[in-house]
């Protein structure tokens, strides 16, 4: 096995499962792209088998402290091991993440269930030139109907790879419905967003739209529809859906007669709509935002906090006294305490004072690995504004 000597200090010595490329001291064996290669100290002591990519910034993804290589009987243990796991959650296997990357200790696979149907994606090239291998094992322990490839993530360029999707196994199946917290979506695979559904955000849909009920809602950034159509069936007098999509927006009202309720829908630039909004005077009792990830690096942070504070400023103007604003954050670059950081800004700009009410996460079936940060990325807070201040 060929092996990569890593620096002293480097993350992995804390418990991180990533070799950066400035933590590279040495590559012995000359390894190919996507093969497994060995990680040693500078003693020459074993810390775990890995996959290896040189064209990458992360030239080193380590997935066992054992030595152990990429066969059949991997794959199938783990997505067995990944399946089980959410079994015992009790997770709704016809809509959950069955695989998680890391965090189920396949680095760079992620596999949804919708149905019988079964989407992947492989971010890295070692899991890329195994597919055949992968799919050979999701037909033997999930059974599905059709595996679809959704590899358009932008993030495979980082790995060298091309973006591309298409049917892996079985036929495409046409248009289908899926309920997620007692809301029902349609879902056309293999398009639609990034997967399907935005899954890691399911059960905050609930928790949301238990304090919906008689107010007016606005729902910025809505993709499918998922809090606005929640807090509409929990009893919201009225809900407005903004997004940028028309597609997006489509979706939405086509979901909004699957579940029964009315939803005003607007194809608009959340931003401008929001500035819009302020100046015409309106006002909401209850606002969501749940934006996409503003920036995808660490180069861009300072443009995307400044985007952060701006909706979270506007979304205050448009609160008066017990205004509840539900706000959330999907990017890893962006920590908790930053973004907290962020809306406290915003609300001293706005000269409101909130209170914390409460925070959420990303569902269970994105786990959160205490020694990978990067898998804790969906942070979110309930905040009221205080009145008589």
């Amino acid at each position: 096995m060929a092996s990569i000597i890593v620096r002293p200090r480097a993350r992995v010595f804390h418990g991180h499962d990533w070799v950066h490329d400035n933590e590279v001291l040495k590559v012995t064996g000359k390894p190919e792209d996507g093969a497994v290669v060995g990680l040693k100290d500078q003693r020459d002591r074993f810390l775990g088998s890995a996959i290896y990519n040189s064209r990458s910034k992360i030239p080193a993804r380590r997935f066992s402290r054992q030595r152990q290589d990429l066969d059949a009987d991997f794959f199938q243990r783990r997505i067995g091991m990944a399946s089980e796991y959410r079994d015992k959650l009790g997770l709704d296997p016809r809509a959950r993440r069955e695989v998680w990357s890391e965090s189920d200790g396949l680095p760079g696979l992620i596999l949804d269930r919708y149905g019988d149907c079964v989407v992947m994606q492989t971010l890295t090239l070692a899991m890329d030139q195994r597919k055949d291998l992968i799919a050979d094992a999701i037909e033997t322990l999930l059974k599905p109907s059709c595996i679809i490839e959704r590899n358009d993530a932008p993030v495979r360029k980082a790995e060298g790879m091309e973006l591309h999707t298409g049917i892996l196994r079985g036929a495409a199946p046409g248009p289908f419905e899926v309920t997620l917290a007692g809301v029902t979506f349609g879902i056309e695979l293999p398009g639609g967003q990034k997967t399907g559904l935005y899954l890691d955000q399911a059960d905050n849909y609930a928790l949301v739209a238990q304090h919906a009920q008689g107010k007016r809602v606005l729902d910025c950034f809505s993709n499918q529809g998922g809090f606005a159509l929640a807090c509409a069936k929990a009893g919201a007098s009225h809900v407005t859906a903004l997004d940028i999509s028309a597609d997006a927006c489509a979706a939405i009202e086509a979901n909004a007669v699957r579940n029964g309720v009315r939803l005003d829908v607007t194809e608009t630039n959340v931003f401008d709509w929001l500035k819009s909004a302020v100046t015409r005077g309106e006002t909401y009792d209850l606002i969501i935002l749940d934006p996409p990830s503003f920036t995808r690096d660490r180069a861009r942070l300072n443009d995307a906090l400044r985007g952060y504070k701006e909706i979270h400023l506007r979304a205050a103007q448009l609160l008066g006294n017990g205004g509840l604003l539900a706000t959330f954050c999907c990017s890893h670059h962006v920590s908790d305490t930053i973004f907290l950081d962020v809306i406290r800004d915003a609300m001293v700009d706005a000269k409101k004072t909130a209170r914390l009410r409460a925070s959420y996460t990303q569902r269970a079936d994105h786990p959160v690995i205490l020694g990978l940060p990067e898998s804790s990325y969906l942070k979110g807070h309930l905040l009221e504004m205080a009145p008589g201040r």
